[in-house]
């Protein structure tokens, strides 16, 4: 891999918003070979489901660029931030199997992105709250939810994803997308 750079960059126009629409979480090493084209997911060859969660408020992916000049090593730290509103004996269930699991996590942004966190190792959940609230206008629900992970590069974009196919069209291998219910 060259360090050279390939591409200068305009300041771009003021036509995009923050935030996250919806996350798919799919089970640790179930993509299978994740290929990928200039960076961007163009294929995966595994079967599995995508447990599509939408989201709505405060959520978000950051990825933080950890260098070191001694060691000659850079890495991104990748966390995605999550609040889930309202309580379920079924969410709960679910939460218990997202924290002991470290799955992949495909992230819509509000811009219609799609970015896949977690590709070689994984995100791991490191903390979060269940709460009741206090008064009524309180939150009752997974406040600050937080998945974890480190990966050689950022959360790479998918080449022709869309809601009802967060991989794009024309997979090697075969994505079922599984939709909440409102309960």
């Amino acid at each position: 891999m060259s360090c050279d750079l390939s591409a200068g960059r305009n300041v771009p126009c003021r036509d995009s918003i923050g935030g996250v629409n919806a996350v798919y979480l799919i089970d640790f090493g179930d993509l299978g070979t994740v290929t990928l084209t200039d960076d961007a997911v163009s294929d995966v060859s595994g079967t599995f489901s995508a447990y599509k969660y939408l989201v709505k408020g405060a959520n978000s992916l950051e990825q933080a660029v950890t260098s070191s000049q001694e060691n000659g090593t850079t890495f991104f730290e990748q966390t995605l931030t999550l609040n889930l509103q309202k309580l379920t004996k079924e969410d709960m269930v679910q939460l218990k199997l997202l924290a002991f699991g470290r799955p992949h996590c495909v992230i819509e942004d509000n811009n219609g992105n799609f970015l896949l966190a977690g590709k070689d190792h994984g995100l791991s959940v490191s903390g979060g709250s269940i709460t009741t609230g206090a008064s009524f206008g309180d939150m009752s629900g997974v406040s600050s939810l937080t998945l974890v992970g480190s990966e050689k590069l950022p959360a790479n974009f998918i080449l022709n994803a869309s809601q009802s196919d967060p991989f794009g069209t024309g997979l090697t291998g075969s994505c079922t997308v599984v939709v909440g219910t409102n309960s």
